[in-house]
């Protein structure tokens, strides 16, 4: 059966709309198959507008069992949040084509994205374009691990800044700002707020966001959909956390 192709464009109107997006990441090496159904009792009862899936290492096949068995339980936008090309699945809805324009390592410029699209033809995905920035945020990431990438300097806003508008014009339909998973710090509200007054194209923010305020505070600063993992995988009670009503005056001054 032929999927739905219109996942980029309800991001736009619900962005239009003023929504607050939320994707909870769900890593196939840390979700156990026979664990999905509780979980997802308590995702599809939360504020969360989508489910990404993916991680910087995972076994072959084991991201095409797990996003099957999240189809069984949700009806949520399903989109791949690949780190290798063996974690595309047809079972998904879309895709994050992520092309890693923070780092110089090729292979995750191009490389990969080239070598996907023999598997990619073979699949009904909505493929979504997206420049994917990782953020120094206090240690060693499994991204920099894994692409043998640099972050860039947290520090260096102009070059964040810069380096997202050059995605935009490269033709990216989405730019995600990434901390990284386990982040000590999540995306500082600066970045977050000039990375957004430069785009004309929906901002992802992700990484080290564990609290109510934090979340709260990328919304405010212009995160158009905010993505959450770790928190959820040490803590499922941040699913009842999450469910009260967005609040921004608690954010001090010297985080504005």
């Amino acid at each position: 059966m032929a999927k739905q192709k219109n996942l980029y464009q309800d991001l736009l109107i619900a962005i239009s709309e003023r929504k607050k997006l939320l994707a909870v990441l769900i890593d196939p090496d840390k979700m156990k198959l026979e664990c999905v159904s509780d979980f997802m009792v308590k995702l599809n009862a939360s504020p969360a507008t989508h489910v990404f899936v993916g991680g910087s290492s995972v076994e072959e096949n084991q991201t095409d069992l797990l996003i099957q068995e999240l189809k069984r339980w949700t009806t949520l936008p399903l989109l791949i949040f690949p780190g290798d090309v063996s974690q595309l699945s047809s079972h998904a809805d879309g895709l994050l084509f992520l092309s890693l324009v923070s780092g110089r390592n090729p292979d995750y410029l191009i490389g990969k994205q080239v070598e996907a699209v023999s598997v990619l033809r073979t699949m009904q995905l909505e493929i979504i374009p997206t420049g994917y920035l990782l953020i120094e945020n206090g240690k060693e990431t499994a991204v920099e691990r894994v692409t043998k990438t640099q972050p860039l300097n947290r520090e260096n806003i102009q070059n964040i800044v810069d380096t997202a508008k050059a995605a935009e014009f490269l033709g990216m339909k989405c730019i995600y700002l990434e901390a990284g998973s386990g982040a000590v710090d999540p995306i500082n509200p600066k970045i977050i707020r000039a990375v957004k007054q430069e785009l004309q194209i929906p901002l992802i923010v992700g990484g080290g966001i564990i609290s109510k305020k934090q979340l709260d505070g990328a919304y405010e600063f212009g995160a158009d959909l905010v993505v959450i993992g770790t928190a959820f995988e040490e803590n499922e009670l941040f699913f009842e956390e999450i469910k009260a009503p967005i609040e921004f005056e608690h954010l001090s001054n010297e985080e504005k």
